[in-house]
């Protein structure tokens, strides 16, 4: 298929090779072409040269240090040469033909910008984790999926606008790229890809979900389902985000709600389940931005 874009699939790895091998199999079977795939280390104990010697077409970049999920994927994206970037998360596998029908979206509606595949879960496929989002409450922090843990069926086959894109699989055009910059590293992990949507939407971009691309997800193999990394990183990243895409009194209001409801809501549930180290994760998460209270962050910065 000569006249199809190139398109770079970017992915991260931080020790989880076994993952990671999984999904560069599951890569060899797809139909699209041309595809170059790049794997990014984040400073992982595990050497992922070996990859190498199983993988030898991949582009590999080894991080000195470990970024996170934004600054990986961002190292991924300034070596990408395609038109179109699919970022997926290491612990993905993919249908084969899980990149045409999104190239058939883009190619034909070029106000497309992002657009985000059919995520179903590893271990029971018949279950979706997301199918498109209503989008963020900015005066709460939560966002709304299209969906989660519903049984797939055929309304969820069809491609639709969407709000944001879900950051386990996601094809960028190189356009939006160029226009809004990259991922804001600042998060590290979570709600980064919720605040590149934010951006990509205000630089007149549409995001979509495509129901006839379809990835397989096994979720949270690198932290864990229920970690102290995931819980602190989601709390503080959470108010991140409120503070770099609310102004006024929507940022004044969305504090308010987190300190005064969701932070002892969320004491109340870790203490009666006895998860002190959740526990403990969360207060910190919250007190950093106590601390860093009067930093307020522009939407369209990209911050190190």
């Amino acid at each position: 298929m000569p006249d199809f874009p190139l398109v770079s699939i970017i992915t991260v790895n931080y020790n989880g090779l076994i993952y990671t091998e999984a999904l560069l199999l599951s890569l060899q079977k797809i139909t699209y072409s041309p595809i170059e795939i790049i794997v990014v280390d984040n400073a992982s104990t595990q050497p992922a040269t070996s990859l190498m010697e199983k993988f030898p077409y991949i582009h590999l970049i080894e991080s000195k240090d470990n970024l996170g999920f934004a600054g990986g994927n961002n190292l991924g994206l300034q070596m990408a040469k395609g038109k179109y970037f699919f970022l997926l998360n290491n612990d993905t596998e993919t249908a084969p033909d899980f990149i045409e029908p999104i190239i058939k979206l883009m190619e034909t509606q070029p106000q497309i910008g992002l657009v985000s595949s059919k995520l179903v879960y590893f271990s029971n496929p018949g279950i979706l984790q997301f199918a498109g989002s209503h989008g963020i409450n900015m005066y709460t922090g939560r966002g709304f999926a299209i969906g989660h843990n519903e049984m797939d069926k055929p309304d969820f086959d069809r491609s639709y606008k969407t709000q944001l894109a879900h950051g386990a699989a996601m094809m960028i055009s190189r356009e939006v790229v160029e226009k809004v910059g990259l991922m804001a590293d600042l998060y590290f992990l979570y709600y980064e890809e919720t605040d590149f949507c934010e951006r990509v939407k205000k630089a007149g971009f549409e995001i979509w979900y495509c129901g006839s691309s379809k990835v397989y997800h096994k979720e949270s193999m690198s932290v864990g389902k229920d970690s102290a990394m995931k819980t602190y990183y989601l709390t503080r990243n959470r108010l991140i985000f409120t503070r770099r895409n609310t102004n006024g009194i929507q940022r004044i209001l969305a504090i308010l709600f987190f300190y005064f409801f969701s932070f002892p809501k969320g004491i109340f549930k870790f203490l009666i389940k006895n998860e002190f180290t959740l526990l403990n994760a969360f207060i910190k998460g919250a007190v950093w931005n106590l601390y860093h209270f009067n930093i307020y962050y522009n939407t369209g910065l990209i911050i190190k």
